[in-house]
């Protein structure tokens, strides 16, 4: 036991914080050959799976651009297409105005082509009637001149061209009073 307390004592004095020679000596020895081991074996694989993660990650950076050039190429297409698309629409819009209005003007046309010639025809409808109707009523006045003439005179007046030719003298002197009244 004496023993064992001087050395007690002799280890006291030593300071603690760094260790004895011989376990200093196989610590620095240990430490050698594992980082020997670390640098010829791990830390060229390691090396290598950090580099292939680098090249992974630049190539997936570089990925992610080209397709983001990509994507962007698309969306200018889109968007060009999209701008002829309403440009096309509106240069459609714009012809079917066009379109309409001359439709419209055309049947317009039509309608007053169509009146005109509904207005000529009923004009011509009133001429004729009225001619129709001033022939009946000279010849309708003429028999009644004739029978009163006839009556007045006490003879019958039988002679029908000389009855027209004084009734219609008669009667074209009343029309150029009447229109020389006007």
């Amino acid at each position: 036991m004496i023993a064992h307390l001087v050395q007690l004592a002799a280890e006291e004095k030593q300071n603690p914080l760094i260790p004895p020679g011989p376990e200093l000596l196989v610590g620095t020895i240990a430490f050698a050959i594992v980082f020997f081991f670390f640098w010829k074996k791990l830390l060229p694989n390691i090396n290598k799976v950090l580099e292939e993660r680098r090249a992974a990650i630049e190539g997936g950076i570089e990925e992610a651009e080209a397709m983001k050039v990509e994507a962007q190429s698309v969306l200018e297409q889109y968007k060009a297409q999209l701008a002829e698309a309403r440009h096309e629409a509106a240069r459609l819009r714009q012809e079917a105005q066009e379109q309409g209005a001359a439709l419209i003007a055309e049947m317009r046309a039509e309608g007053q082509r169509q009146r005109e010639e509904i207005v000529a025809a009923g004009h011509a409808q009133i001429e004729a009637d009225r001619k129709a109707a001033s022939s009946a009523l000279r010849q309708y006045v003429g028999k009644l001149a004739t029978d009163l003439a006839g009556k007045l005179v006490g003879e019958s007046l039988e002679d029908y061209a000389r009855q027209s030719r004084v009734i219609d003298r008669f009667l074209d002197d009343l029309e150029e009073k009447a229109e020389a009244a006007r």
